[in-house]
């Protein structure tokens, strides 16, 4: 957009002699709202007509007809505004349509906030006490409702054939059902696609997994056009490696390790957390499973007294972490040094923690949909040294590529 003019802005602001001049009930950016959206208005009706105000033209045989009062709420407060009318009633405003009371943007205010975790009350309070814009829960909880059918395009969306890494994550929230909060566990499936861009693909909410439950999520994956995956990591997730060998036959099931590292810093306090994280980093960057196992050995002498239970899950996880030895440098390095599923989880965490529980599945879909939607706009970058990973994959898996990908 164009800058505007510093003696424009002087001019504007020079007779405000306080903030309630500038930004109160009937301040300044109110004032300069109201007139410029009349403006376009006026010119929107100009572009019906065909013909400026205080013209005549002999093409139509509609006219002006005067305006109309309108209290319009935004995202900066209320403001009355004048519509103006054709005598033929042809008159469809694009800013504001008929029956319209709010901006576009305070639904965009709506929804950022309850993206954040934030209450229909607490939106309400939030916007009253803020803009002076008394909206209320049944407005709030509509346009947060619109977002429903969004939610159910997305989580059907077709996907890519191919996704070299898909990571399965899972944590709990609390919902309402039957008149009473029981905890349910948040499925969160996402991938890097060929490209090394991070994608989530599935939101499954479920009380009791089990293989019969993880193969139906991951056919519904396949259905909507996922057709192979080179790696698989998830922890723990009950009869999900057999599902996963009966979908996806020629993934390799892994482990992953930096749900590992979180569990086991899990065990630690603040102040030692950095020292045992590095120690744990010597055992799954090492460079053989030899050399793991004694990084491993040397980790349980420093630290085996102090957290036996750190050391206890790596050893009885340990054949389901070596696999990760069988891959070359480039791509351990993208598997355990990708910070998607911490951030992206640090994201949706926060945002059911500050809701405490959720009245049905859709309320918990949307404010996580939301979320995830907003973080994932700063997703405009492959990860780091995904090329180097990637031209690995196409020396390991070479039929598996896509086509524009593979070697000749």
């Amino acid at each position: 957009m164009t800058t505007i003019p510093n003696d424009i802005i002087d001019a504007l602001i020079g007779k405000a002699k306080s903030q309630e001049d500038l930004f109160g009930k009937d301040g300044l950016l109110k004032q300069l709202n109201k007139q410029i959206i009349e403006r376009i208005l006026e010119e929107e009706l100009t572009q019906t007509l065909g013909y400026e105000k205080n013209s005549k033209s002999n093409e139509t045989e509609n006219s002006r007809n005067g305006k109309t009062s309108k209290t319009l709420k935004t995202g900066g407060g209320e403001i009355t505004i004048d519509v103006p009318r054709d005598r033929k009633a042809e008159f469809e405003p694009a800013l504001v349509p008929k029956r319209q009371t709010r901006l576009s943007g305070l639904n965009d205010q709506v929804l950022a906030l309850y993206a954040k975790g934030m209450t229909v009350r607490d939106i309400e309070t939030f916007l009253e006490e803020l803009y002076g814009t008394n909206i209320s829960r049944d407005l709030i909880s509509k346009i947060t409702d619109g977002v429903l059918e969004e939610v159910k395009l997305w989580r059907s969306r077709p996907l890519e054939s191919v996704y070299p890494i898909v990571y399965i994550d899972g944590f709990v929230a609390k919902c309402r059902v039957d008149g009473h909060v029981n905890n349910c566990t948040v499925y969160v499936i996402y991938g890097l696609n060929i490209d090394g861009q991070k994608e989530v693909l599935g939101l499954y909410i479920g009380d009791n997994e089990g293989a019969k439950y993880w193969l139906a999520v991951l056919n519904e994956l396949k259905n909507r056009g996922l057709e192979d995956i080179f790696l698989l990591c998830a922890d723990g997730l009950k009869g999900l490696s057999e599902s996963v060998a009966a979908v996806y036959p020629k993934a390799i099931f892994q482990t992953c390790i930096v749900h590992m590292v979180r569990n086991s810093l899990n065990y630690v306090p603040w102040e030692e957390k950095s020292a045992v994280a590095t120690d744990l980093k010597k055992v799954y960057s090492a460079d053989t499973v030899a050399l793991a196992e004694q990084a491993l050995d040397d980790f349980e002498l420093t630290w085996g007294d102090k957290y036996s239970a750190i050391v206890k899950s790596w050893r009885s996880n340990w054949a389901k972490v070596i696999p990760f030895f069988d891959f070359p440098k480039e791509i351990r390095k993208v598997i355990y040094t990708t910070n998607v599923i911490e951030s992206l989880n640090n994201t949706l965490r926060k945002a059911v923690r500050n809701r405490g529980h959720f009245p049905t599945d859709d309320a918990l879909y949307k404010v996580l949909f939301l979320a995830i939607r907003g973080v994932s706009k700063k997703w405009t970058m492959p990860i780091r040294d995904w090329k180097q990973a990637l031209n690995q994959f196409a020396i390991m898996f070479p039929e598996r590529m896509p086509r524009e990908l593979m070697i000749t």
